[in-house]
C-alpha cells in the first residue's frame, strides 16, 4: 500500500534511540504504522519555540489513551525526509512522531548518579530513568 511505502521510506531517515548503540530501530515488522510529521511554515515564523513539542505531548497522550505507543523523534535526517515527502522549502521539519502498537514493556527509574541514559535489561525491559518531582521543583 502507499502507507506502507511511504513508512518504509520514512523509516531510514530518523534516528533511534542513540543511547542503545547496538540497537539500530525496530526491526521489520515492530516498526511503526504511522507517522505524524510536525512542520513549520517559515513564510510565517523562523521561530517556533516549543509549540511543536506541546503539540507532539498532546498527541502522544492522545495515542496512549487509544492504547496505541508512540515516540518523539527529533533526531531526523530532514533533508532526505523533505525529499521523501516531497515537501516544499518553506516548511522546516520540527518533530516526527512515531506511532504504532506497543510491544515493550517500559519501565521508569529513579536517576541514579545524574545518569539519565535508557538501557534495557536482559529480559529486553526498557528501562527509562527520571529525576523525581522534588529534584525539579525549586521551593
Amino acid at each position: 500500500s502507499v502507507d506502507s511505502t511511504r513508512n518504509r521510506d520514512i523509516f531510514p531517515t530518523l534516528s533511534w534511540a542513540g543511547y542503545l548503540k547496538d540497537w539500530p530501530g525496530p526491526v521489520e515488522g515492530q516498526r511503526p504504522t504511522g507517522y505524524i510529521v510536525i512542520l513549520g511554515d517559515k513564510t510565517i515564523s523562523e521561530y517556533f519555540g516549543c509549540n511543536q513539542g506541546i503539540a507532539a505531548q498532546s498527541i502522544l497522550l492522545g495515542a496512549v489513551e487509544k492504547g496505541l505507543g508512540g515516540c518523539m523523534i527529533g533526531s531526523i535526517h530532514r533533508k532526505r525526509l523533505s525529499a521523501v515527502l516531497d515537501l516544499p522549502e518553506k516548511y522546516e521539519i520540527l518533530l516526527v512522531i512515531a506511532l504504532g502498537s506497543p510491544i515493550e514493556t517500559v519501565v521508569v527509574d529513579a536517576v541514579s548518579n545524574n545518569d539519565i541514559r535508557y538501557w534495557r535489561d536482559e529480559q529486553g525491559v526498557h528501562h527509562v530513568p527520571k529525576r523525581s518531582l522534588d529534584d525539579i521543583i525549586v521551593p
